[in-house]
């Protein structure tokens, strides 16, 4: 059976000033000059052209250049992965391109050539508008070039993105809150809130077993994901997936590609590509296939991702599941909806209604959506769904 067509391509950007302390991504610190990143670009030019003799970029609708921090290889080689994209590809006005950028790297120059040259959405890596919280988690700039990176962004983009962490050491919940207020305020359309993460084998990880840093307080970050959310809200955006708010119009195609199930092509160091058709859904990184999934368990991953958005997951689309993972589909396919939510003891339903008792989800006009517990209580809601078809 053939596969689905890519919807979503990852193009990942290795390369960073310095490494940060929290940071586990696949990333290195490497000088600017340096012939490495250089030997890279154009390696992942060739992979881009391989891909669009292979067909396989016909149906790309979003494109996203993560890292690593894009922006700061430079003009040049950006021009040579940019271009090599609108040749290899329908690189139109429609389709969503976004790029990472970092406020030490991106200059106005850069802003208004990577515009010329089709992107169209800049995510920019802020973290922090407080100088002292910038220090602490090792970042290569300071508040002021953030501001100044968003209002350079915004000569060209409309659509511009604002990463904040919370749960700094020694952040308090105004410093936090004023940041998120502060991203309003420059005019941002999207912002996304993550709280710190202690990933093994970083240096703040070992800090704290060393003891020179206290672990995150997951009460003090569940609260500032709740102050956060109560600014950005009141200031007119809404809240479309677990850590993303956006104004309306501004939400990430991209983003949502990962939680809507399409399939995506990932090129560079570490990227990963998802492959499915109605049978099997496969992730490969590097070569190596890290994730390999059967009809039941695409169903059940299915159920969790959509959890992740706000709009949660429809009856229907809870009752197709349902016959695929408690065995009720029919020689013709699956069951009408109705018919599927007349099945008593069906594991997807009781799951559904011990995760309503649990005040994680909660049923309204045909949908179950997650509740403001279900979003700070993510990996229980996740896991219940990922468990009914190990």
């Amino acid at each position: 059976m053939a596969y689905d067509p890519y919807k979503a391509l990852y193009l990942h950007i290795p390369f960073c000033v310095k490494r940060c302390g929290y940071c586990d991504f696949a990333t290195s610190a490497v000088e600017r000059d340096s012939p490495i990143i250089d030997e890279y670009v154009e390696s992942l030019v060739m992979d881009i052209r391989r891909a669009s003799r292979e067909g396989k970029l016909g149906a790309i609708e979003t494109v996203y250049l993560g890292g690593g921090t894009p922006s700061y290889i430079g003009m040049r080689r950006l021009s040579m992965l940019l271009y090599a994209l609108s040749m290899s590809m329908h690189l139109e006005p429609e389709v969503e391109c976004t790029m990472e950028a970092n406020p030490e790297s991106l200059t106005a120059p850069m802003v208004r050539d990577i515009w010329a040259l089709g992107v169209n959405r800049l995510s920019l890596g802020v973290q922090s508008f407080d100088d002292e919280g910038l220090r602490i988690l090792g970042r290569a700039h300071d508040a002021e070039a953030a501001r100044a990176a968003v209002r350079a962004a915004q000569e060209r983009f409309e659509n511009v993105s604002v990463d904040l962490m919370c749960g700094i050491p020694g952040q308090s919940e105004e410093s936090f809150a004023e940041s998120v207020r502060e991203a309003v305020a420059l005019g941002a359309n999207h912002v996304s809130v993550y709280p710190l993460t202690i990933e093994p084998h970083t240096p703040f990880d070992a800090a704290i077993m060393r003891g020179e840093m206290l672990e995150p307080d997951e009460d003090a970050e569940a609260a500032a994901m709740e102050e956060a959310q109560r600014i950005l809200e009141d200031a007119g955006f809404h809240r479309y997936e677990v850590a993303s708010y956006a104004r309306p119009g501004f939400e990430s195609r991209h983003n949502t590609a990962y939680w809507t199930g399409k399939p995506y092509l990932g090129l560079g160091r570490s990227a990963v590509t998802m492959t499915q058709n109605a049978e099997r859904r496969m992730r490969v990184q590097d070569g190596q296939v890290v994730d390999d999934l059967d009809a039941r368990q695409m169903a059940a991953e299915d159920l969790m991702l959509g959890m992740r958005m706000a709009r949660g997951v429809s009856d229907e689309r809870v009752a197709r599941a349902a016959a695929v993972i408690d065995g009720t589909e029919t020689g013709g396919g699956t069951r009408l909806a109705a018919a599927a939510f007349e099945t008593e003891g069906g594991s997807v339903l009781v799951a559904f209604d011990e995760l309503a008792d649990l005040g994680l989800v909660e049923h309204a006009d045909g949908r179950w959506r997650p509740t403001d517990a279900g979003w700070l209580c993510g990996n229980e809601l996740y896991g219940r769904l990922l468990d009914l078809a190990p």
